[in-house]
This record gives C-alpha cells, sequence and structure tokens, in this order.
C-alpha cells in the first residue's frame, strides 16, 4: 500500500467508462492507431497528459462564480494580474488561452530568420514555434551516464552551452529557453545551481534567458527536497529565485495553474511586451482577457496560490514516486528519480528487438490501451524523431520514451494499481509485441494527427 494519503477529499464523482476488449480493438483501428485519436468515451483511465485535466478545487470553482466577463479592464484581471506579479516580479502580464499561444508570440518576436534557440529540451510545441519564426531549436540537455542517478537530469549542458557559445554559430543565439521541470527529457528537475549558471552565460554573450514555466512549483518542490541548502524554504521562495533568475516566462497554466484552460506571458522588457501585445491583440483577444473568460482568470488565480502549497505538492512527488516502483516492479524499465507530474518509461529497452523507425514506444502505448483501456503518450520517434532530408527513414529520438501523466487531483491509488496491473499484463508478452509504420502524417507536431498502421 501506498505511504502517502491524498491531501483532499473528493466533493463531485465522474463516471469511468469501461469498454470491452472488443471495443477497444475497434476504437483503436478507427483511431488510425493514434491514441490522440482515440474518444475519452473508450477511455478507463487517462495518462495522456496533465495539460487541461486537472480537477478544480472548490474555492476554484467559488472563485469562478465571481468572474467579471467585461470586454476590457475586468477586474477578474486584475486579481489575475497581481498574483502573477506577486509570485514572479514581472511588471509586464498578458494572459493568453493556452502555453503554445504564449510562446508562439515571445519566441516569434524574439527570433528571426537563422537564429537559434537553445534549451536544455525544447518541448514539441515550443520546437515548432522557433522553427515557425525560421529559427533553429538546439537541445543542449546534460549527458546521461547508464548507471547514474541524477538528481537535476532536467539541467542545461553549460559546457555545451560554453562551447555552442564560443564556435561559428555563436553568433546567431538569441535566447536560452529553460524548461523547468524538463518535460521532453523525462520529467526531470532543473537545479537552481543551473539556472545561475545559465543566467552567468547569458550575462555574458548579452543574451536574455527565459522561463518555460509551465511546471514551475513542481519543479520548486523538487529542488526543495534535493539541492543542498534550500530544505527550509518554501516551494514558492525557491519559485520567486527561480523567476529572478530570469528575464521572463511563458506558462502553460493548464499544468501548475490547476485549472482546465489558460496561460501567460509574464515579463521585463516592457518594449518586448508592447510588441507581444500587438501580436495578442491580432489574434489572442484585448490584453485583459487574451482569449480567457472572466471566470477562467479567478480560477487560474486562485490555482497559482494553490499549487505551491507544500502538502499538495508532497502528495504530487509520493505519488510519482511509489507508481514509479510499482511499474519497476511489474517489469518496466522507469526513469529514475521520477518528478512530480508523470512517471517515464523506456521502450525502447523493454522492447529491444523493434527498432526506433517502428516506433516501440507507441506499440507499447496502444498495448498498454487494448490491455485495460489505459492511455499513455508516446514521447519517442513518433514525436521527437526527425524527417531524413535523404528521404531515408525517419533519425530516432535520443529515448523511445513513454510518460503516465498524473492529471492533478483525479486519480486515487487504486486507479493506480489498475494501471500497472494493466502493465504487468503488457510485460507478459512484450517478447511479441510488433511496431507500427506511418502510413499517413502532417508536419509539425504530426503525433496529434498521424495514422499509423500495425506491421
Amino acid at each position: 500500500m501506498p505511504s502517502f494519503m491524498e491531501p483532499f477529499r473528493i466533493k463531485a464523482v465522474e463516471p469511468i467508462p469501461f469498454p470491452t476488449p472488443e471495443q477497444r480493438r475497434a476504437a483503436l483501428a478507427a483511431a488510425g492507431y493514434n491514441l490522440f485519436k482515440v474518444p475519452a468515451r473508450t477511455i478507463t483511465i487517462d495518462l495522456l497528459t496533465d495539460s487541461g485535466t486537472a480537477a478544480m478545487s472548490a474555492a476554484q470553482w467559488s472563485a469562478m462564480l465571481s468572474g467579471d466577463e467585461s470586454y476590457a479592464g475586468a477586474r477578474s484581471f486584475e486579481r489575475f494580474e497581481s498574483v502573477v506579479r506577486d509570485l514572479t516580479g514581472y511588471p509586464e502580464v498578458l494572459p493568453v488561452h493556452q502555453g503554445r499561444a504564449a510562446e508562439r508570440i515571445v519566441l516569434g518576436n524574439v527570433l528571426r530568420l537563422g537564429d537559434i534557440s537553445v534549451s536544455n529540451t525544447h518541448f514539441d510545441s515550443t520546437k515548432a514555434s522557433v522553427e515557425a519564426a525560421g529559427a533553429e531549436a538546439v537541445d543542449l540537455p546534460v549527458p546521461a551516464y547508464e548507471g547514474v542517478v541524477n538528481q537535476f537530469g532536467g539541467d542545461l549542458d553549460l559546457d555545451a552551452l560554453t562551447e555552442l557559445l564560443a564556435g561559428r554559430s555563436g553568433h546567431r543565439i538569441r535566447c536560452v529557453v529553460m524548461t523547468v521541470t524538463n518535460n521532453a527529457n523525462g520529467g526531470q528537475p532543473v537545479s537552481l545551481l543551473n539556472i545561475e549558471g545559465a543566467r552567468k552565460l547569458c550575462d555574458k554573450h548579452g543574451i536574455p534567458l527565459y522561463l518555460d514555466a509551465s511546471r514551475f512549483a513542481e519543479n520548486a518542490y523538487l529542488i526543495t527536497e534535493r539541492e543542498t541548502g534550500y530544505a527550509e524554504r518554501s516551494p514558492r521562495e525557491i519559485a520567486r529565485m527561480m523567476f529572478d533568475l530570469a528575464d521572463g516566462c511563458w506558462a502553460s497554466l493548464k499544468k501548475d495553474g490547476i485549472a482546465n484552460i489558460g496561460g501567460l506571458i509574464a515579463l521585463r522588457d516592457a518594449e518586448l511586451a508592447s510588441r507581444c501585445c500587438e501580436q495578442l491583440i491580432a489574434f489572442e483577444g484585448f490584453p485583459t482577457y487574451g482569449g480567457l473568460a472572466g471566470r477562467d482568470l479567478e480560477a487560474l488565480a486562485q490555482g497559482l496560490l494553490e499549487v505551491t502549497e507544500p502538502d499538495y505538492l508532497r502528495y504530487r512527488a509520493d505519488t510519482a514516486r511509489w507508481f514509479g516502483e510499482q511499474l519497476g516492479l511489474a517489469g518496466l524499465p522507469v526513469l529514475q528519480p521520477t518528478g512530480c507530474h508523470a512517471v517515464y518509461v523506456d521502450a525502447g529497452l523493454l522492447l529491444d528487438h523493434i527498432p526506433p523507425q517502428q516506433l516501440p514506444a507507441t506499440a507499447f502505448a496502444n498495448e498498454l490501451y487494448l490491455a485495460g483501456a489505459v492511455r499513455v503518450c508516446e514521447l519517442g520517434t513518433l514525436v521527437f524523431g526527425r524527417r531524413n532530408p535523404d528521404g531515408g527513414p525517419d533519425i530516432p529520438a535520443p529515448r523511445e520514451l513513454v510518460r503516465f501523466a498524473l492529471p492533478r487531483r483525479v486519480y486515487t491509488a487504486s486507479h493506480l494499481e489498475y494501471v500497472v496491473d494493466a502493465t504487468e499484463e503488457v510485460c507478459a508478452k512484450s517478447a511479441q509485441l510488433r511496431g507500427y509504420r506511418i502510413e499517413r502524417q502532417g508536419g509539425a507536431l504530426r503525433q496529434f494527427t498521424a495514422v499509423l498502421a500495425p506491421l
């Protein structure tokens, strides 16, 4: 039994579907073997993402009733702005409808054709925004060594950044983006020491440093757990220290805003904020609502207060740790240490008979759905592989990861035990699994719409 307890009581419930094996097979085939296209009515436990899937608190629902739906200058925006300024220290605050709008607006104003954005790891939508600006996304994650557990595996490789800045393409670097936590690299946290090191390099070369702060609170909590000298600091204090080291941030508040929609841009630079504001007006709406209703702004403001509560964050970390242990006992190669928002499994190690171009992470994820109507997310070659410019097979992703995301305040331990049982069934027949081929795909972010077929 788990040693943690959920720090909340359940006030409303939602029925869970239990599709039959035949219904699962039919749903997966009809979706082109792409779990993004499988209807939610055929999902029993949905661990596809932690984005926008949270259960809101009684205080958030109550706050929504006081939402001011005025088109311009609503008091709900004033509350949202005040909470964000207090949290981050940034004077310029712009709401947007979600994170990818925020990163597209900021990066579109920072980057130009031929520029470089450097990150510990750009997530898929962030990379798409960089490339939409005509720039190049360069990932410099800290090296991983077999058998070595790095408590801050989300760090940026500062030596590699130093070398890149000193090289022939160093003059093309226009920004450094620290993704906290590092979602594409196993959900690992970034240390304050690493952010400080990046800040020094950016100052030396006159380059802005931005945070993709979608999971800022979880990163801050893991710093209190793992980084020497910060155990007595509160997660909110640590979060402010992170923000103080950067020139600004963007965030999907569908994560650590503990809400179902929303995002933000927060900056120090008033001139950059003014340019961003012009684009926001064109595509998102008036600057005091940014594509959101007043009730959404109220829910987000309350969520940003609740998300740094130590008991809540301790529960998040303990849940991921316990769940990772259980998946490991079931036979899965789990990335260690676990973070907060998800547990990551290396499907390439489990299914080493399936080459990366045949999408072993997809093969595992689809088989888990067939076993128990559990939906998880492929973060392998389908998502992070690169098209071969010579027309050959895709260039594989660094790892064939599968993410078991943990929606906030949604599932209890017994739900996750059900997932573990389904996982054991998949592991028992892992040697029999076969890969997939891509029959049809789009351009950037192909994973959302691709049509696949089993081999």
